[in-house]
């Protein structure tokens, strides 16, 4: 018995040590910034903008053609404005403006990342795009991954003229119990971006992709955020993971459905 209880004890204090340490090392694993700096996409300018906490950051922008609006993509955890590119190819080709920010601490902008640096940089370049003269009606906000925190919250803020979910969560500690359900992972988080509780207050046309064999942000989040939310269509995509945004059949759906937004205009 005594054995067993020595067992018992060890096993606690590995467990214990395991939280104390996801508890203090989370940050790095939810932004797996990308080491590299990756190269400017072709077409696409380098720009700079401030944040309201002193931070100078890069992003790349392309300008639409004939008036068309900007979508502002905003990229997932592990990616950087390369792959943001990739999957706004189409919108691009079609003539609509692109704005890919580049968060804090990723592809070589100072600060380190957390959810409201992340909103402080949404911000920011939402008011880049201000002083180009593309206001929030001529915006379409496109949020991919953890994205879609910063996508949702910046619709909260300004009204952009549509906002487009792909694979979105309804918050990060729902993906977080569900993925580690041995451990206590809603009291672990520092950061929440909780969708869920906010799309309901967003009064834009919505559009939300999810893949239907996602195995990093399950399937039933993108389906909970829609039946949450107003002036929302509900794209399921049958045999698709988290490489939705990169795959033509979604950039087709988003380009398909822009069209039918009145609201449009700058």
């Amino acid at each position: 018995m005594r054995s067993i209880a020595v067992a018992l004890a060890s096993l606690f204090g590995f467990y214990l040590l395991l939280v104390i340490a996801l508890f203090f090392m989370q940050r790095g694993m939810i932004y797996p910034a990308p080491k590299e700096v990756a190269s400017l996409p072709a077409g696409f300018e380098e720009v700079q903008f401030e944040t309201a906490d002193g931070l100078t950051l890069k992003a790349a922008y392309r300008a639409g053609r004939d008036g068309r609006p900007v979508a502002v993509f905003f990229h997932g955890n592990g990616d950087s404005w390369d792959g943001a590119s990739q999957a706004t190819l189409l919108l691009a080709q079609a003539g609509y403006g692109v704005l890919l920010p580049e968060y804090r601490g990723y592809g070589g902008n100072p600060g380190s990342p957390d959810e409201d640096g992340l909103y402080a940089d949404g911000r920011a370049a939402l008011e880049f795009l201000t002083k180009q003269g593309v206001g929030p009606g001529g915006t379409v906000l496109i949020g991919n991954s953890l994205g879609s925190g910063v996508a949702v919250q910046m619709a909260t803020e300004y009204r952009p003229a549509a906002l487009v979910l792909i694979a979105a969560f309804s918050s990060l500690p729902d993906v977080a119990a569900e993925r580690f359900a041995w451990l206590p992972a809603r009291m672990l988080l520092h950061d929440s971006y909780a969708n869920i509780d906010k799309i309901g207050t967003v009064d834009v046309p919505m559009l939300i992709l999810h893949g239907d064999q996602d195995r990093v942000v399950p399937f039933s989040h993108g389906q909970r955020l829609a039946e949450q939310a107003n002036a929302t269509e509900f794209i399921a995509f049958p045999g698709m993971g988290h490489e939705l945004p990169y795959t033509e059949e979604a950039q087709q759906a988003v380009r398909d459905w822009l069209p039918t937004i009145p609201r449009l205009t700058r």
